[in-house]
């Protein structure tokens, strides 16, 4: 009996090693699969991000002019103009310059963090990136351009439109701060060009799309000077933004505080 009980003991203490073993070796195969595929596919369209986001704006401190027209069904109903002062993609001051009525009005963003500092007003307005600043444009839109720090990006397909090949990314938003929850992206192949973009809600509701059109040589390289904001929920109202004016400036950190708004020109 006794000699039965040990054999006993010895087969569920072998099951047990084979289980663990299997368990575990299953585990750490799994992780090497994940490890070999996953950060790769990450790392590699994070570059194509960081790419884009250079076609778009210099890493250097710049200025730029914004006019911004709403329209509906083809007819205009606004215009708008901005100054943009920015440096890094994370520090940003914009300007309202038109209209007069608005002039002095200043939107200041230190990463993501956003105010609004008015001529009447004494204490800054605190504002979130989301919010809309005007017609389809976002605070965020104008303020902050930075889609490699704000988003795990990752591949989903290859698209091709016309006669040019583009990458189709997937833009998850790091929190809930930033100023959409879920953007997918076409980025041209051969040269990282911005092509368009669906901008999507936390319910992942389709909001707008953008298209990033006429490009022309701004600071020694092709950039988009037309963007395309399109409603995605009324048909026909889009804003059109037109950049223009570009041009490097030395930024100092002091620029972008509080205390310096009312020096800026």
């Amino acid at each position: 009996m006794e000699i039965m009980t040990i054999r006993h003991r010895s087969v569920k203490a072998i099951s047990l090693f084979a289980f663990l073993s299997l368990f575990f070796g299953t585990a750490i195969c799994l992780a090497q699969e994940a490890s070999s595929t996953e950060p790769a596919d990450d790392a590699a369209a994070r570059t194509i991000v960081e790419k884009a986001d250079q076609v778009r704006f210099p890493s250097e401190g710049f200025q730029v002019d914004i006019d911004i027209a709403n329209t509906q069904s083809g007819q205009t109903t606004e215009t708008r103009r901005y100054r943009v002062l920015s440096k890094g993609n994370s520090n940003t001051v914009v300007m309202v310059t038109e209209p007069a009525s608005e002039r002095g009005q200043i939107i200041l963003m230190k990463g993501r963090d956003l105010w609004i500092f008015m001529p009447d007003v004494s204490q800054p307005i605190r504002l979130a990136l989301s919010q809309r600043l005007t017609g389809q444009v976002a605070n965020g839109d104008l303020a902050r351009a930075n889609f490699a720090a704000d988003y795990n990006p990752k591949i989903l397909r290859s698209e091709t439109i016309g006669n040019e090949s583009y990458h189709v990314l997937e833009l998850t938003a790091v929190d809930r701060g930033v100023t959409y929850q879920r953007v997918v992206y076409w980025v041209r192949q051969k040269d990282n060009w911005p092509f368009k973009a669906e901008f999507y809600s936390l319910s992942n509701r389709l909001l707008k799309t953008c298209k990033y059109e006429n490009y022309q040589t701004m600071l020694g390289r092709s950039r988009p000077t037309r963007l395309v904001m399109e409603d995605a929920l009324k048909s026909g109202e889009q804003s059109i933004l037109e950049y223009s004016s570009m041009k490097l400036r030395d930024l100092p950190d002091k620029v972008f505080t509080k205390d310096y708004l009312k020096k800026l020109e």
